[in-house]
């Protein structure tokens, strides 16, 4: 049985990918305590971390073809789509190829939004940069990285103890985001076919190649929503530090999408 609508089980269905650091366990369990039971969750891991080292010849393409193939494993044509960082990325590079089974997009300061405009070369020279340092350099100039100048980045909200296994994988999880960030081609006009909501959440304390990153896509979606979350930034975002107001966000951005459409292609 194939769910052709917005929901399931009278719950909007919704994929939810986490970002280069914490797996999606950890990464949406407040906002997911937010929601209840007032939505179908699907919480779906990078595939760049599928095995104990990033697949061969790694790039987007998995991550677009992974979000695909959970969709189509629970039976899901058309569904709402959240993403946070690197997960974001992979989104966005999902909505260019299949704008079509998406009714909304959430995004959580993606990572990359497409080739890097002129304005944002410096940033990324340095970010480029950061990835090519030790592993144990690597996440603490990773982490200043995403701040403003003159400003601490919070600390991850990992359980006590040694690290987690899992963060074994993470430098060479970057590192293979980073190759693919700079190799793949991401068709933007495709955005323009995006008939649902594209919301964007950005922290106010985060590095302005985020705030750059929405004003750019702005001029793409047809259906565009920023929203600055005050004294938030990327490690500590909404969906962690915020999780009731971001659920109060997302709930009649999810609710409205069919109206949306419908509207959308009346105009059309």
């Amino acid at each position: 049985m194939t769910i052709d609508n917005l929901t399931a089980n009278g719950k909007p269905v919704v994929i939810f990918v986490p970002g280069g650091i914490m797996p999606g366990e950890l990464a949406y369990v407040p906002l997911l305590q937010a929601l209840g039971d007032q939505i179908h969750p699907i919480v779906k891991d990078l595939e760049v971390y599928a095995t104990d080292t990033p697949p061969s010849g790694y790039s987007l393409d998995m991550e677009v073809e992974g979000i695909r193939r959970v969709a189509d494993s629970a039976g899901i044509n058309r569904f709402h789509l959240v993403g946070y960082s690197a997960g974001g990325a992979s989104s966005l590079a999902f909505t260019a190829k299949y704008p079509d089974r998406l009714n909304s997009l959430a995004l959580i300061e993606p990572a990359w939004v497409g080739t890097p405009t002129p304005e944002d070369a410096a940033d990324w020279a340095e970010l480029n940069r950061v990835m090519t340092l030790p592993p144990e350099e690597q996440m603490q100039a990773f982490a200043r990285w995403q701040m403003l100048p003159g400003f601490q980045p919070p600390s991850l909200p990992l359980p006590p103890g040694p690290p987690p296994a899992w963060m074994s994988k993470r430098p060479a999880g970057m590192q293979a985001f980073s190759r693919a960030f700079n190799t793949y081609q991401l068709d933007q006009a495709r955005f323009r076919l995006m008939e649902g909501p594209v919301y964007f959440a950005l922290g106010s304390l985060s590095t302005r190649f985020y705030e750059r990153a929405a004003h750019r896509l702005a001029g793409l979606f047809p259906n565009f929503q920023l929203e600055e979350y005050a004294g938030r930034s990327h490690f500590d975002p909404p969906q962690r530090a915020e999780p009731e107001r971001f659920a109060r966000a997302m709930l009649p951005i999810w609710s409205r999408a069919e109206v949306s459409l419908n509207t959308y292609r009346m105009k059309a």
